[in-house]
């Protein structure tokens, strides 16, 4: 059972000082990963723009990232952030989810591509739907509605709601990529990935894409994932998760590989008995909130560094109110630690909107 730790509200760069001098927490080796600390400059041979967190996928699509904390990306980030001015998001003439309904996809085969054994943990699959299934109308969700589009003006509705669920067993395909951190043949490409959401939209006679459905797929344990074959821009060693849109119509996904609490979190909380359910749960907000105000990235709500809604509070959680201090938001009676969004009018993070 993971110990629960309080975790005091100190500021972002308070946190990240006293985290830089304590032990790492282990790698979950016991569920396919392989130990590892990450490289020195992790991201350095991504194609990646200035600013470190948009790439272009093996189709050509515009990915952004949620930069592992332990990147180069996510060092700058965290540094810019805790700087004393930041820049507010604006408008770049893109659209927005006015509506939200929101799919998940759960593929968990058996077996990873060289044999060894994959899973998830006890809590993952329930803990990722109810927190998807809890946010539209709640805290974070309240704060997308300053976000608009024009030409006509519309904003960001406080709706929504969880569309379906699957879990799938088929086998991974045949490795696209390597992934330093996980190693060996177990990785699939941003290409394999959008064709597995596509498949499976078909199979369970899902919206074929649309402004307002967004689809999530969730890999399994000891899985890596890159955005090309090429293997740039890999799982863990520089993204924890990533959002991007593909086709005309479109179909907005996000891509979550599994929970990592060593390179995808700064701090051991977790309000629901896993922490590696956890883990994947705050970086599921994060991409949600981002494809909401930017569902094509970087056409609509930006700011002048490159960066979204969730980037500007990446791994700044606020101050934990519920569940004696395991919590920072408690929706239809259930908790969880999700990281804070930006709210333009207080210029600042928020955990609940205007």
């Amino acid at each position: 059972m993971n110990k629960r730790i309080p975790f005091p509200a100190w500021s972002l760069c308070a946190a990240l000082a006293a985290l830089a001098a304590m032990a790492a927490p282990p790698i979950f080796a016991d569920e396919g990963y392989a130990n590892a600390t990450p490289p020195a400059t992790p991201d350095a041979a991504s194609p990646v723009d200035v600013y470190g967190l948009s790439a272009k996928g093996s189709s050509g699509n515009t990915i952004h990232v949620f930069p592992s904390p332990n990147s180069n990306a996510g060092r700058a980030l965290q540094a810019a952030n805790a700087g004393a001015a930041t820049p507010p998001l604006t408008y770049h003439g893109g659209p927005i989810m006015p509506s939200v309904t929101i799919y998940t996809i759960f593929w968990i085969p058996p077996t990873l591509q060289d044999g060894s054994a994959t899973g998830v943990s006890s809590k993952y699959v329930a803990v990722n739907n109810r927190m998807l299934t809890d946010y539209p109308a709640h805290g974070i969700d309240n704060n997308n509605t300053q976000y608009s589009q024009t030409p006509p003006t519309k904003y960001i509705g406080n709706v929504g709601g969880f569309g379906k669920t699957v879990t799938i067993h088929a086998a991974y395909p045949s490795s696209g990529c390597n992934d330093a951190l996980v190693g060996g043949t177990n990785c699939i490409n941003d290409a394999q990935m959008q064709a597995k959401i596509e498949q499976v939209i078909a199979a369970q006679g899902w919206p074929d894409g649309g402004i307002n459905n967004i689809f999530f797929l969730f890999t399994s344990s000891g899985e890596g994932s890159c955005f090309t074959s090429a293997s740039t821009g890999c799982a863990y060693s520089y993204y924890c998760a990533y959002h991007s849109s593909t086709g005309t119509q479109p179909i907005i996904y996000a891509i979550e590989p599994y929970g990592d609490p060593t390179n995808c979190n700064n701090q051991a909380i977790t309000p629901n008995g896993d922490l590696i359910a956890d883990t994947a749960s705050t970086a599921a907000s994060h991409e949600l909130s981002e494809s909401i105000t930017d569902p094509e990235p970087n056409t609509g709500w930006i700011n002048s560094a490159g960066n979204e809604i969730g980037d500007l509070c990446a791994y700044n959680y606020g101050i934990n109110s519920w569940d004696a201090g395991l919590a920072n938001q408690k929706w239809n009676g259930h908790y969880y630690e999700l990281q804070q969004e930006w709210d333009n009018h207080q210029a600042s993070c928020q955990l609940v909107g205007p």
